[in-house]
């Protein structure tokens, strides 16, 4: 049955990219793609916001692990705070920001509270995307912590104790216990964190749709708006095939610029 679930759509996407059946001819759905203005900023979106969104999430969710890892008041209290967005289903997290980045809510009553100018989040293109990172860190950032939490209590903490003894401050103790402990967790939230941020789609549907002038429309709303909206399965296939590509090769380089990996 599991086999059945993850080949039966992967052959339907190779048929219907490769328009067997259809009235475009082999290969033709890759051309249409590759034409296509739209398909090329989708692309190159999703690249910018993954540059972006990749690193500040794995900076966040380290920075958190190592500080909720120390013996600080309410500890279980933060750890409860930052994971509960884990929790909200994703639909549920963008409709709340939705409200929140509203011209006439919260966020935007807070900045002329401060005697500051509305901020047009979701209206313009030098926003709209910074707002969709925004949502999807208050979502990821908790969720990818966990795992290097875990990972830091891994660590033998005769090391901290030998290192405290040689004189060694907590900056020389992160960057010389710490990272090099955590490789294996890094490792595995980096690959996961760009594999899931080049999957987003909810928050871009709910608080965006793509605009505006194109600056949200990350590939997986491009994918599916040509898929349900416009009816067109053989590019949104060629397209899916093509971010498949993307993925693999981004992961790779990944790998292979990871240091000391076994």
């Amino acid at each position: 049955m599991l086999i059945l679930l993850r080949f039966a759509p992967m052959v339907a996407a190779f048929s219907d990219a490769l328009a067997f059946g259809s009235t475009r001819g082999i290969w033709s759905n890759f051309s249409f793609i590759f034409s296509d203005p739209a398909f090329w900023n989708s692309l190159w979106i999703t690249l910018i916001f993954s540059i972006i969104i990749n690193p500040l999430q794995i900076a966040l969710a380290l920075g958190l692990a190592v500080l909720l890892t120390k013996h600080i008041p309410m500890v279980g209290l933060w750890r409860t705070l930052i994971l509960l967005p884990v929790a909200v289903p994703q639909v549920v997290s963008a409709i709340i920001w939705l409200v929140l980045f509203r011209p006439d809510g919260p966020l935007n009553g807070i900045t002329r509270a401060l005697g500051l100018p509305s901020i047009p989040w979701l209206t313009e293109p030098g926003w709209a995307l910074w707002s969709i990172i925004v949502v999807c860190s208050w979502v990821g950032v908790g969720y990818w912590m966990t795992f290097l939490v875990a990972g830091i209590r891994e660590i033998p903490n005769s090391l901290y104790e030998a290192s405290s003894i040689d004189g060694a401050g907590a900056w020389r103790q992160f960057w010389h216990i710490t990272v090099p402990g955590l490789r294996r967790p890094l490792l595995f939230v980096l690959v996961a964190d760009t594999v899931s941020n080049f999957l987003i789609f909810a928050p871009v549907r709910i608080l965006t749709r793509g605009g505006p002038e194109g600056s949200t429309d990350l590939i997986m709303y491009n994918i599916t708006e040509r898929a349900y909206t416009l009816g067109d399965t053989g590019a949104a296939s060629a397209a899916t095939l093509v971010l498949i590509v993307v993925v693999i090769a981004v992961v790779a380089v990944q790998f292979r610029l990871m240091p000391g990996k076994d």
